[in-house]
Order: C-alpha cells, then sequence, then structure tokens
C-alpha cells in the first residue's frame, strides 16, 4: 500500500518540532570574581541646562558582575570614548576590584573593528585594560546570549532606577547620580525570587574576596593618535607640534595625548615626551631631537656671538656689536658672524683684530669687507695714515697769487724782470 505521507501544515508542524531540539544552549557556570558584562541601556535621562532650558540626553551605563548580579549604573553626557572609559573606572572602583574579564557588547568607542575571531580594540580602551590588569572580550558580533547577563541588568536597571525618576527634572550629572545611586542601591538589596538572598549578598561572599585589587594609581585618559614626522621632525598633534629625534623625519609614529603630557613611540618604544602645549598651533621642541647644525644655529644669541667677538680681541668684540646693531634685526647679522668665525679660524687673531678694526675705522660694517682687508693685506698697512708728497712751492705749471694780481694791474704776468 503507498504511503499517502503529510500534508503541508501537518509537515511544517513536525519540521518546527525537529527543528526546536536543534537549538539547545549552553548553560554559563560564572566563577567568582571572574566575569564583568557592560553596556548601555536604551532609554535616556534628560539633564536640563538652568541657564538656556536647554534638555540634552544623558545615557545610562550598566555593569553587572557575573557571579553575584551585582549591578553599577552610572550615567555620562555621550557614549563617547572619554565617557566610556570614566564609566569603566567608576565601575571598577564601585565594585572596590577588577575582574579578570570585561565583556561589552561591540560598542564603536571601544571596539574600532568587530570580529567574531580577532576584535580591534581602541588603543584607549586597551590600554585602560593593561592598567587594571584586565582583558576585554567583546561579545560575538549579533550574539545577544553571550552577553545576556547584562541584557537582563538592563531591564532590572530600567524598571527598578529609571522608571521611579521618569518625571522629576534634573539640571547636572551630580543631581541626577545622586538620585540613582539609593535606587541602585536598593536594587542590589532586593532579594532573588528563586534562589533566595541578595546581589549584594551574593557579591560580598562570591566577588568581592576574588576581585583582583585595584591599582595605586587610578587610570588617566589618553587618545592615541597615529601621525607622520613633518621634514621638520615635528608632529602635529591636537593642533600643536612636538619634536621627535630628526632621524624620524617622515616616519610613521604612534602619539599618545594625555591631560599634561604627550608621549611619541616608534616601533613601541618612547622616543620623546613633552608637556601638552596650551596655544594653539605652539611648536614644542627638545633640543636634543635637532641636527647638531641646527642646534648650534638655534644656540646663538647676540650676547653669544659679542663673547665669541671678546674672546679674538677687543676691535672684533666691537666690529660684532656694531653690526648687530646696524641690522634691522639681529638675527639678519647672524650669518655675517658665522662668516667671520669661518675667516678666525683660517687667520690669527692679530690680523682678525687689524682688519675688523680698519673696518670699523671706513665704517664697513660687513663680512665682505672683513674678508677684502685680509685677502689684500690691508690689515698690515699700519694705523698711521699714509701721506702723499708735498708738491713744491714754485712750478712752471702753477699759477700763484702774483699771477692774478699782475693781471689786475695790467702787468704781463709772463714777463719776468731782469
Amino acid at each position: 500500500m503507498r504511503n499517502p505521507g503529510y500534508g503541508y501544515s501537518r509537515f511544517c508542524d513536525r519540521y518546527r518540532l525537529w527543528r526546536g531540539r536543534l537549538d539547545v544552549v549552553l548553560r554559563q557556570v560564572y566563577r567568582a570574581g571572574e566575569k564583568a558584562f557592560v553596556d548601555y541601556a536604551g532609554p535616556k535621562f534628560a539633564v536640563v541646562d538652568g541657564r538656556t532650558g536647554e534638555a540634552r540626553d544623558a545615557v545610562v551605563f550598566v555593569g553587572v558582575l557575573a557571579a553575584s548580579n551585582y549591578t553599577y549604573v552610572d550615567v555620562t553626557r555621550s557614549r563617547s570614548l572619554p565617557d566610556w572609559t570614566a564609566s569603566h573606572v567608576r565601575m571598577f572602583e564601585f565594585f572596590g576590584g577588577v575582574p579578570e574579564l570585561v565583556i561589552p557588547d561591540n560598542e564603536k568607542a571601544g571596539v574600532r573593528a568587530a570580529s567574531r575571531y580577532e576584535p580591534d580594540l581602541n588603543p584607549s580602551y586597551q590600554e585602560l585594560a593593561t592598567h587594571y590588569g584586565t582583558t576585554v572580550l567583546p561579545a560575538r558580533p549579533r550574539k545577544p546570549r553571550d552577553k545576556a547577563k547584562v541584557e537582563t541588568a538592563v531591564q532590572h536597571v530600567e524598571r527598578w532606577v529609571m522608571a521611579p525618576l521618569r518625571n522629576q527634572t534634573f539640571f547636572s550629572l551630580g543631581e541626577l547620580r545622586g538620585a540613582i545611586a539609593p535606587l541602585v542601591a536598593a536594587l542590589n538589596e532586593r532579594p532573588f525570587q528563586k534562589t533566595g538572598g541578595s546581589r549584594r549578598g551574593w557579591f560580598e561572599d562570591l566577588d568581592r574576596p576574588a576581585l583582583k585589587p585595584l591599582p595605586a594609581r587610578r587610570y588617566e585618559y589618553a587618545q592615541w593618535r597615529r601621525a607622520r614626522v613633518n621634514i621638520d621632525y615635528h608632529v602635529q598633534a591636537g593642533g600643536r607640534f612636538y619634536s621627535v629625534p630628526h632621524a624620524l623625519a617622515r616616519r610613521e609614529v604612534d602619539v599618545r595625548i594625555a591631560a599634561a603630557t604627550v608621549e611619541i613611540f616608534h616601533r613601541h618604544r618612547r622616543v620623546a615626551v613633552h608637556l601638552r602645549a596650551r596655544r594653539k598651533g605652539a611648536y614644542t621642541t627638545d633640543r636634543a631631537h635637532m641636527p647638531a647644525a641646527h642646534r648650534a644655529h638655534a644656540e646663538w644669541s647676540p650676547s653669544r656671538l659679542i663673547a665669541w667677538g671678546r674672546g679674538v680681541g677687543p676691535d672684533t668684540a666691537a666690529f660684532v656689536k656694531r653690526l648687530l646693531e646696524s641690522r634691522p634685526h639681529p638675527e639678519q647679522g647672524y650669518r655675517s658672524c658665522l662668516g667671520l668665525m669661518r675667516l678666525a679660524r683660517a687667520y690669527p687673531a692679530e690680523r682678525m683684530e687689524a682688519a675688523c678694526r680698519r673696518a670699523l675705522d671706513i665704517g664697513a660694517l660687513g663680512y665682505g669687507s672683513v674678508k677684502s682687508i685680509l685677502a689684500s693685506g690691508l690689515d698690515r698697512a699700519g694705523d698711521d695714515e699714509a701721506h702723499s708728497p708735498s708738491l713744491p712751492a714754485e712750478h712752471a705749471h702753477i699759477r700763484g697769487p702774483d699771477y692774478y694780481a699782475a693781471a689786475r694791474n695790467g702787468t704781463s704776468p709772463n714777463r719776468k724782470e731782469s
């Protein structure tokens, strides 16, 4: 007898029954102090500016310890990286310790590129984890069961913390946090319906003894940037410019921008550190980063150049001083002084002194004049002025006063009496 088979609706019913048996769930067992889950709640609070009356959103950050379900709630202005890391810092301090793993959703502030296998963390977020001795392990994309703990915690926060405050007006984040704190404490004191005890009781018994201790120093937020060194061996960071060793010109470096300092790394090795400049467009330069020629040029000043001239002699010092004073800006005379230094290496000090003295006498205030005097040997002529020989008082081609007097008297000036 031929099997008539199933009708379409009967087939679908049996297929759904079979399919349902395939989708089994692994029950997670959480060790004390092992994991903390973090995420943002969907609803937001409104914080009103008391001066303008403008209402701005405040987002709600939720963290929960896996073993005890002990819950932390924070509010911030945004979901940006600084607020994201600051909420983690306050969460660790609220717990009084650090778990082994922090499991976030693939929040853009903390995870640059989501991946099932190798998620790419933001360097600042990774630095926070390193500072506190924990590990960040983002949940798999589109796998809410990986973070079921925090999903449930967010629901409890929305019900027991956010809902009671929905009709209140807040004028600052501090005021809002002050209103949230007792409600979070009450949530952690609420007894569990099925297992007995409370979040706080389980936290004291399980998680608190197992958490890692907080570091002695609180994490300081810093931004990381990838930059290329300019040809002037400076790196742009936050609209300011900071020097690195000149050998790194045109190389790529990592820049860490903290509240007070700027650190620059090349191949994971710190090559420069500067105090953070406050003025936009400012240049901060470490002289040790300069090439020798640049450093020598930068170290010259009028007083130092005059002191060098004094080492040769007083006339050279006087010449350098007059040369710098004759320029609209002293730096315009620096190159002339560098030329004088080269001449001083080629000629003895007494000849330099004589050449500078002669240049001062004739008012020739320039490197070229001193060089010409030395090259032509005029510095050896002595200090006395050279006198040309005197002409005879009488000469056939010289007309004296007698000539014109005779002309006025009508006497021939060319005739001489015998």
